[in-house]
């Protein structure tokens, strides 16, 4: 078999293994508050957000461009002289965030899957050809929307739940909450549909550009089966679940209740698909945390526990780092292989 194919070919297999992957690490904290308020059941909630996903998944192809074309040019990664150079880059980047989601998964944390695969694509495109590979109007800009995103839905978040605590001041609490815990059925689903239409387009992303990396594809037109296959990895692996990270942004950053959740829920969503409708691609995790953060600190700024906090936002930072070395580290690895 044609070296170049077979790389493609591990490549694909990879990028779904990411996307399955995102799904259990990434999607628990789309439905997180709806569990820890008892809205839904564990089960009945990942199966919910399973299906969603794969519907967000299949509908917007936006944010799969920016990741195969904004970062790096996938045109220039392969040169006649060194036609192996693009895919080796690809399937480095893959293997750096597999890596990084799955030790992050294992303790719990909540870190970024588009942190740690925008900063893997990086460092692997910057071993191998240095930094005048990078695209930079195109890596500033999704650096921009990555930094700036989870202070828009802090903001969203206390936003939410002011205008909550204004309207419903009045109410039974027995009541509202009753009322809210059935709001944020609808709400979580939404909050699921907007991870698809953004999550998993990244893995879309990724195996677009190894196609034209490999000379298969010449645009960066996402084709039909690419979308499939995306959405059901995606679907697939939101079915398993990811209770150890629901137990972090469920319990561990507030106390949620079904207004937090619901008011979460709302602002984090709307983050999101503002950023799915611009094509720009944004860390799920970062956005539903800060959302969180920012409901309760409009209810009571000690009810949130910022040790866990400070530790999550230290993941955010450190994420992007690491896996730009990792990533060049295995790229070393992948090009003595091949």
């Amino acid at each position: 078999m044609d070296t170049i194919l077979l790389i493609t070919i591990l490549i694909v297999i990879f990028a779904l293994l990411f996307d399955f992957i995102n799904g259990f690490h990434d999607t628990a904290n789309a439905i997180a508050t709806s569990v820890s308020t008892r809205a839904l059941p564990p089960r009945v909630a990942v199966l919910m957000a399973a299906f969603m996903n794969f519907i967000g998944a299949i509908t917007f192809v936006g944010v799969a461009k920016a990741i195969a074309s904004d970062i790096v040019d996938p045109f220039a990664l392969s040169t006649p002289e060194a036609p192996l150079v693009g895919s080796v880059v690809i399937l480095a980047a893959l293997c750096s965030a597999i890596t990084w989601n799955l030790v992050t998964w294992y303790y719990g944390i909540p870190s970024s899957s588009s942190h740690t695969l925008i900063g893997s694509i990086a460092g692997a495109a910057i071993a191998a050809a240095g930094f005048d590979i990078l695209n930079y109007s195109g890596f500033i800009k999704i650096l921009q929307a990555l930094i700036f995103s989870p202070f828009i839905a802090l903001a969203a978040g206390f936003i939410v739940m002011s205008i909550f605590k204004v309207l419903f001041k009045n109410f039974n609490l027995y009541k509202t909450n009753k009322g809210f815990r059935t709001l944020q059925i609808g709400t979580a689903a939404l909050q699921s549909f907007t991870h698809g239409t953004n999550d998993a387009q990244k893995a879309m992303g990724i195996i677009t550009m190894a196609l034209i990396a490999g000379g298969l594809q010449s645009t960066d037109e996402v084709q039909g089966w690419v979308r499939l296959a995306c959405a059901i990895a995606m679907g697939l692996g939101t079915s398993i679940g990811g209770y150890k990270i629901i137990k972090t942004v469920g319990g561990k950053i507030m106390k949620i209740r079904p207004v937090n959740g619901a008011a979460a829920d709302l602002a984090s969503a709307s983050v999101i698909f503002g950023a799915t409708l611009i094509h720009l691609p944004v860390s799920t995790t970062h956005v539903i945390s800060s959302a969180i953060m920012g409901v309760g600190t409009a209810q009571r700024v000690k009810g949130v526990k910022w040790g866990t906090a400070r530790k999550i936002v230290m993941t955010w930072i450190i994420t992007m780092p690491i896996s730009a070395l990792m990533s060049s580290a295995f790229y070393f690895l992948l090009d003595l292989i091949f």
